[in-house]
C-alpha cells in the first residue's frame, strides 16, 4: 500500500500528540493555603413579596376602597366637571392635575379629560417598599398660595392635605396694603372653598384688632398635641369606626368621633365639644347678618346661598366678609382652631358693630 506525503505528515502529528499527552502525569496535590480574610457582611434585603402582600394580598386594600367610596373626594362630580380641566384649577380639582403638580411643581396646561381623585392621586410609586412606605406624593411643609414667604407645617403626612386645603387669595390688608377701600369684584371672591390649613395653622385671615388677642401661629392644640392623633391625619383618618351613629375615619376622611373621645377623655355624641360649634355657628350668623345690614352680603335665589354684593367698600367691610366666608367654608365650626377662630369672630363682630353705629 502506498501513502501520500500529506497522509504521512498527519499520521506523524497524531502519533506525536498521543505520546505527549500520555507522558504527562499529574503529581500529588500540595497542602491548602491559609483562608483569606472574611468579607464584610451584607445587609439583608426586604422580602418584597411579604411587604407588598401586607396591603395588596389582604383585605386591607378592599377596606380602604370601601372607606374611600364614602368620601366626597371619591365623588368629585361637581368639582371635577367644573374646574378639573382648567390649568389654573386642576392642581386640586382633578387626579391628573394633582399628579402633574406633585411631579413638576405646576400644572402644565389644561387637562383634556380630567377625572376624580383615586388611590394613585395621593399615593405614587413606593420608595423603600417597607411597611410604612405609603409613597405619598407630597409631605413637606407647604408654601402659601397667596404669600410665598409664608410656610405652613401641619406635621408629616398632614402636609399633603394642605397643598389644596388652603386659601388661594390673601385678605384685603395683605393683598392691598395701605388701601382704605377694597373692591369685591365677584360673587365668588374670598379665600376659596377650602382654607382648612390656614385655620389649623392660625395664619392668613384678617386679624382685625380688638379685645381678644390672637394666639401664636402654629399653637393650635390640634397641631401641637404630641401624639398620634393630631392634625389632619389623626382626626380624620383614625381607625374607621362608628360612634353614636357617626361613621368616620380611615379613607372616608369623615372626622373620627372615636379619636375625639379618646383624646378628650369624655363621651361625645357629636363634634360639639364644650359647645364650641354652637358658639361659633351663632357668631357666624351674627356676623353675616351685620354684613347684610352693611349691604355687603345678600341672599341669592339663583344659587340658594348668601353671596357678596359686587362693589367697592371700606376695607374693614371686605376684611370682615373675608373672615365670615372663610370660616364658613372651613366647615369645622371652630373645631380646627378654637382660640384663633374665637378671636377672629369676636374682634370682627365688634369692629363691624362700631361701623354700623357710626352709620346711624
Amino acid at each position: 500500500m502506498k501513502y501520500t506525503t500529506t497522509f504521512k505528515l498527519i499520521l506523524f502529528g497524531f502519533i506525536c500528540a498521543f505520546l505527549a499527552t500520555s507522558c504527562v502525569k499529574e503529581g500529588p496535590m500540595g497542602p491548602a493555603g491559609a483562608d483569606g480574610a472574611d468579607g464584610a457582611d451584607g445587609q439583608d434585603g426586604v422580602d418584597g413579596q411579604v411587604t407588598c402582600l401586607q396591603c395588596h394580598g389582604s383585605d386591607l386594600i378592599e377596606t380602604k376602597q370601601a372607606e374611600f367610596a364614602m368620601s366626597e373626594h371619591r365623588a368629585g362630580a361637581v368639582a371635577v366637571a367644573y374646574a378639573g380641566g382648567r390649568a389654573s384649577c386642576a392642581k386640586c380639582h382633578s387626579h391628573e392635575g394633582f399628579v402633574q403638580y406633585a411631579e413638576f411643581g405646576s400644572v402644565l396646561g389644561d387637562i383634556t379629560s380630567p377625572s376624580a381623585w383615586k388611590c394613585s392621586t395621593c399615593h405614587g410609586i413606593h420608595k423603600t417598599f417597607e411597611s410604612g412606605d405609603f409613597a405619598l406624593r407630597l409631605a413637606d411643609p407647604v408654601t402659601s398660595e397667596f404669600d410665598n414667604t409664608l410656610t405652613m407645617d401641619l406635621k408629616g403626612n398632614s402636609n399633603l392635605c394642605a397643598n389644596c386645603h388652603q386659601s388661594r387669595t390673601g385678605e384685603p390688608a395683605v393683598s392691598n396694603p395701605g388701601d382704605e377701600t377694597f373692591r369685591i369684584s365677584s360673587t365668588h371672591w374670598g379665600p376659596h372653598h377650602g382654607p382648612q390649613a390656614n385655620v389649623v395653622a392660625g395664619v392668613g385671615f384678617a386679624e382685625i384688632e380688638g379685645s381678644v388677642s390672637y394666639p401664636d401661629a402654629g399653637s393650635s392644640y390640634h397641631l401641637t398635641y404630641e401624639g398620634e392623633d393630631n392634625s389632619c391625619v389623626g382626626c380624620h383618618m383614625g381607625d374607621f369606626s362608628k360612634v353614636a351613629d357617626v361613621s368616620g375615619g380611615g379613607h372616608s376622611w369623615i372626622p373620627n368621633l372615636a379619636a375625639c373621645v379618646d383624646c378628650h377623655g369624655t363621651d361625645m355624641e357629636d363634634y360639639n365639644y364644650g359647645g364650641r360649634q354652637s358658639t361659633t355657628e351663632a357668631q357666624l350668623e351674627e356676623l353675616r347678618d351685620k354684613l347684610i345690614t352693611l349691604g355687603v352680603v345678600e341672599w341669592s335665589e339663583a344659587d340658594q346661598s348668601y353671596e357678596p354684593v359686587v362693589g367697592t367698600y371700606p376695607i374693614l367691610y371686605a376684611r370682615a366678609y373675608y373672615n365670615w366666608i372663610g370660616l364658613e367654608e372651613d366647615r369645622s365650626m371652630g373645631v380646627h382652631n378654637p382660640k384663633y377662630v374665637s378671636a377672629l369672630l369676636t374682634n370682627t363682630i365688634a369692629a363691624v358693630d362700631e361701623a354700623i353705629t357710626a352709620m346711624q
